[in-house]
């Protein structure tokens, strides 16, 4: 379970970056029925001004490194990349992870977490502009620099700015389940979820219509989900070529139209799993994935959980019916 959650500062503070775990993890919505936090911000030492990206702009952490010991998460927030890290503070963050905590970075955080060596042969992401550099300070791990978010478990990379959002709620939907995921997106006034794999560039041409194409398909596929889907099928309800609508489908969501797709049904499958005591057959059918093995696929792949194990973890129906 989610319930400490510590986020490490460092001098040259990005204000934006740091305010978005606020704004997941940091405010208080315990009446409407989210967990209270207990959320710490550390420093090197508590009580020393930190300076910020915001010329005349300082922060004060009320903690030190001694914050981060107990934690279930900690957020390495964005700052100056640098060639060196405080010692104490890389100590600091190896020894929690060690101990079992989640270690999420947002945007250059992803610098400090390889100075601590969590991101040996592992996948991840930082924000575009520092991919490549981030690639050369650590050859034994993966860069993917077109994506939003990487979750690899113990260590969850973002890549910059809304993507920290992005990978915070997907943190809280993990561990937490899609009630209190949603609530607090909707407090954000923010897209509850984003799927990870979605590039960090979206182009936006002018439209070859003035009105329809992809943003009236993707209203209608909504509704009709378990209902089978091709290119070819949609492009023509779309009326354009398959090339062209494949085309579009990128540059206006960011993602292919099956990668959409299953990212959309996996999303109901999480809902019908938490909310229903449904078969996970019938699960797969409503999702239109077509069998329980074909969800199970898709959502171990995206969530990391079988569809089984989700539903005994997050779902509300006191008994489950069906395994996976």
């Amino acid at each position: 379970m989610l319930s400490r959650v510590s986020v490490l500062l460092l001098d040259r503070v990005a204000m934006f970056e740091f305010g978005t775990t606020c704004e997941v993890f940091g405010l208080d919505r315990s009446a409407t029925g989210v967990p209270a936090f207990d959320f710490r911000v550390c420093g090197i030492e508590a009580g020393v001004p930190l300076r910020t990206n915001i010329s005349g702009t300082t922060l004060t952490p009320d903690h030190g490194l001694d914050g981060l010991a107990g934690a279930d998460l900690v957020v390495l927030s964005a700052t100056t990349i640098r060639d060196n890290y405080p010692p104490d503070a890389v100590d600091a963050i190896r020894s929690a992870a060690e101990s079992g905590a989640i270690v999420l970075s947002v945007c250059s955080g992803a610098f400090l977490a390889g100075a601590a060596g969590l991101l040996d042969g592992r996948r991840c992401t930082t924000h575009w502009m520092h991919t490549e550099e981030l690639a050369r300070a650590f050859p034994a791990t993966t860069v993917d620099p077109d994506v939003l978010f990487v979750d690899e478990g113990a260590l969850v990379t973002s890549a910059g700015t809304a993507a920290g959002i992005d990978a915070c709620l997907h943190v809280v939907r993990r561990e937490l389940g899609s009630d209190v995921a949603n609530t607090i997106a909707r407090r954000m006034v923010t897209s509850p979820q984003r799927d990870g794999g979605q590039r960090q560039f979206i182009e936006r041409p002018t439209p070859d219509c003035a009105a329809g194409g992809v943003a009236d398909l993707l209203d209608w596929l909504g509704d009709h989900l378990a209902a089978p889907h091709t290119v070819e099928s949609l492009a023509s309800r779309a009326a354009m070529s398959p090339r062209t609508f494949a085309r579009r489908f990128a540059a206006e969501t960011g993602t292919t139209p099956g990668r959409w797709l299953t990212a959309q049904r996996v999303l109901l499958a999480q809902d019908l799993l938490e909310r229903s005591d449904l078969p996970v057959e019938d699960v797969a059918h409503r999702c239109g994935f077509g069998s329980a093995a074909l969800l199970r696929h898709h959502f171990q792949r995206q969530r990391g959980l079988a569809p089984a194990e989700y539903r005994r973890r997050f779902g509300d129906a006191a008994e489950a019916v069906g395994t996976v």
